[in-house]
């Protein structure tokens, strides 16, 4: 009886912030329900879901969200790995590089959208004006270009995040193996694939899942530098449910979008922690 005590303060959180919002959430998405449509509102059941098969831009938005995923993760993934070795061999001024380089991820998101809307403005923006005098001349923000823009400074962000976690990683795996590895000759290359990959991989793993989960609600970059153009080419899975939510008022359809999009994370990180962490 006492636990329960203790504990109910939090289920009271739980459900007044979590259970309520979430169940409300899987009802609606089994309606109509629309805020300019007062009274029409009806149970549509899966009608909802399964027209989202056929909705062109919602699966564009899909895909432009994965593809944001896979890009920005695995180039984060790839340059914190990098950048974590080169600081854990460092032996100078390891505090003043360290701090510089997780700078970036505490810059607000959307501050950080703003600033490279500027930054790479291709009438305004000062790195096209530095490209144009050697001759350059690139849309950053066109149809080809967006996407990878976003990407980019994505990885600009974040990637910071898997410095830490990476190179906290690095700094907690025990000495011996690396001991072993030289008394028997082994080079640099060979002793990262075979002693230092294996025992990081429980930490690549969370470092990936945490990163995926985060990069999947990208947002606030979408709408402060695109709008989700030119067109549809960077329009994502939370600027279409926002889109459609609060400036289309069909809440029925925005929360199973939302919805969908929860159960493929579910799936995947389930999936990726068991093949990656074998038990």
């Amino acid at each position: 009886m006492t636990r329960w005590v203790f504990m109910a303060p939090l289920l009271a959180l739980f459900a007044v912030f979590f259970a309520y919002p979430f169940g409300y959430s899987v009802w609606i998405s089994f309606t109509n329900l629309t805020i300019t449509k007062q009274g029409q509102t009806k149970f549509v059941g899966f009608d909802q879901y399964l027209g989202l098969l056929s909705n062109s831009t919602y699966l564009a938005s899909l895909r432009n969200t994965f593809m944001f995923v896979i890009a920005a993760v695995g180039l984060e993934l790839v340059l914190g790995m990098v950048i974590a070795l080169a600081l854990h061999r460092q032996t100078w001024l390891k505090n003043v590089t360290r701090s510089v380089l997780l700078t970036p991820m505490f810059v607000t998101p959307i501050a950080v959208g703003l600033m490279f809307r500027f930054l790479l403005n291709q009438q305004l923006g000062l790195i096209p004006r530095i490209l144009s005098v050697f001759g350059i001349t690139i849309d950053f923000f066109g149809p080809r270009l967006a996407l990878p823009s976003i990407i980019a400074i994505d990885v600009w962000q974040w990637t910071p995040l898997m410095i830490l976690m990476l190179l906290a990683g690095l700094q907690s795996l025990p000495e011996e193996p690396y001991e072993a590895a030289r008394v028997d000759g082994a080079d640099a290359w060979f002793t990262f694939r075979n002693v230092t990959l294996p025992l990081l991989r429980p930490v690549i793993v969370v470092a990936i899942i945490i990163r995926a989960l985060d990069a999947f609600k990208v947002f606030e970059y979408v709408i402060a530098i695109t709008k989700g153009g030119p067109g549809t080419a960077t329009e994502t899975i939370q600027y279409q449910v926002y889109k459609t939510g609060f400036q289309f008022f069909r809440l029925g359809e925005a929360a199973a979008m939302a919805l969908v999009l929860v159960v493929i994370v579910f799936i995947i990180v389930i999936i990726g922690y068991r093949r990656m962490v074998p038990r």
